[in-house]
């Protein structure tokens, strides 16, 4: 599976859990694992651990979210576009194995695909602040 592919899958479970209780997550991450055929289980426990730890710095994530979004309330924001936003935060200020840039560009990439018409350069204006 591709960086991008493990990223895309990611994404989808950040959005998920906008909609659970941290004590379901678990579940949802096996639920959604189930259906996936073609993920081998290296990449499984990789996505897990970067989605779990990604959850764990939820509050942290979403305060650097709330000061590079000024005028934006984050409760305003669209769930896809929280979730791409979350996740980009989360590479780009804590995983060291992923240049910022990088994290800025697939974020752009993943809000073409699933965001609305303005999604993409509404990510790359907060990322852009963010890592300012």
């Amino acid at each position: 599976m591709t960086r991008r592919e493990i990223r895309e899958n990611t994404f989808k479970l950040v959005f998920n859990m906008e909609f659970r209780t941290p004590d379901e997550y678990e579940e949802q991450f096996d639920l959604y694992m189930n259906e996936k055929t073609d993920i081998n289980d290296d990449d499984k426990s990789y996505i897990k651990t970067r989605l779990f730890d990604l959850c764990a710095k939820k509050e942290d994530i979403d305060e650097l979210i709330a000061s590079a979004s000024e005028g934006w309330d984050i409760g305003r924001i669209g769930k896809v576009e929280l979730a791409i936003l979350r996740l980009a935060t989360y590479e780009a200020k804590f995983d060291e194995d992923i240049p910022v840039s990088v994290a800025i560009n697939e974020a752009v990439e993943i809000a073409k695909k699933y965001g609305g018409e303005d999604s993409p350069a509404f990510i790359n204006g907060i990322l852009g602040k963010l890592v300012s």
